[in-house]
């Protein structure tokens, strides 16, 4: 009788160059380092998502959302261990300008920030009055605001959070002021809003909307003010079958997609800034969320659902991204 808890039917490219990494365009040669294969680095999660990089510490730290944990992966042993439990069923992270790490909690219903001292600052828990659903995904700008989606996922089943009904929209996007931390929305036409970037001039920002119908990547121009959105567009029409979660974007400008949920397009969809895609990285499961790491932020951390892989690549992710 098979063994439920052995990892997915899997093995790492005996071959260069690996096949799982493929070209949809002649571009994303320029991206694709033919001496490096993805590797499986872990596996044991129940959903894994919100990968951020720790460059300071070595270490990569990521969500386990349905069993309440993030854990954390060791650069220099390969060790893998519980970081925070609970974690409130926390799922994006990301680091401010500060080096703090930024967390979406969706048990919790709002964006946490960790402090050096290891206190937690509650960054956002209502708008006007009213709970949040279940924060998602989130990103700091440069000029330390922070940014961050509230569908009601986790408000749906005691399983990523607990249910209950929604107090707020689930359209909505909102924008934290990193002066004054005053509260203000910023999108309210996205159906459940999920994962989200700015361009590397930060002039656009990218929100996948995840419940259309197929799911759209969205675009909009960030307002000269820096604190406002306009001109909503869809960046990325998805086929049937395609379903954008979390990304990342390189210093090209380059969209580095989890993708799923079907043998045919799980793993990492690359999309460049005019919308076409370029290059995909196949993986045997659904990638949620990823984020660029390593010493130059040229090796891609993909948090799949059961999974933590890596690859390194011909390019370097945005900083704060």
């Amino acid at each position: 009788m098979p063994d439920p808890t052995a990892a997915p039917r899997w093995q790492p490219s005996e071959r260069y160059p690996d096949p799982a990494i493929v070209a949809l365009d002649p571009a994303f040669r320029k991206y694709h380092l033919p001496l490096s294969a993805v590797e499986r680095l872990w596996h044991g999660s129940r959903w894994g998502e919100g990968p951020v990089w720790l460059g300071d510490a070595r270490c990569l730290l990521w969500s386990d959302i349905p069993n309440n944990r993030v854990l954390k992966w060791e650069e220099e042993t390969g060790a893998v261990s519980v970081w925070r439990k609970p974690s409130n069923n926390a799922n994006g992270h990301t680091r401010d300008r500060e080096g703090r790490i930024v967390a979406c909690e969706h048990l919790g219903r709002r964006v946490v920030r960790f402090e050096y001292d290891g206190a937690i600052t509650v960054l956002a828990d209502r708008f006007q009055g009213k709970r949040l659903n279940s924060p998602n995904d989130v990103v700091v700008k440069s000029d330390g605001s922070v940014w961050f989606t509230d569908p009601p996922f986790g408000l749906y089943a005691y399983y990523e959070g607990e249910k209950a009904e929604p107090e707020l929209p689930h359209t909505n996007v909102y924008r934290i002021d990193g002066r004054t931390g005053e509260i203000t929305l910023v999108a309210d036409d996205i159906n459940h809003p999920n994962g989200l970037a700015f361009s590397p001039d930060e002039k656009v920002l990218y929100i996948v909307e995840s419940r259309s119908e197929p799911r759209n990547l969205l675009a909009y121009d960030v307002g000269p003010d820096g604190k406002s959105l306009r001109n909503r567009r869809v960046f990325y029409a998805c086929r049937p079958g395609e379903t954008p979660d979390g990304f990342r974007v390189d210093l090209d400008g380059n969209l580095w997609c989890g993708w799923g949920m079907s043998a045919e397009f799980d793993g990492v969809r690359v999309i460049n800034p005019a919308g076409v895609p370029i290059g995909h990285i196949h993986l045997p499961e659904r990638c949620a969320n990823l984020c660029f790491g390593g010493r130059h932020r040229n090796r891609l951390f993909m948090a799949a659902a059961q999974s933590l892989y890596a690859l390194y690549v011909n390019t370097q992710g945005v900083k704060g991204g």
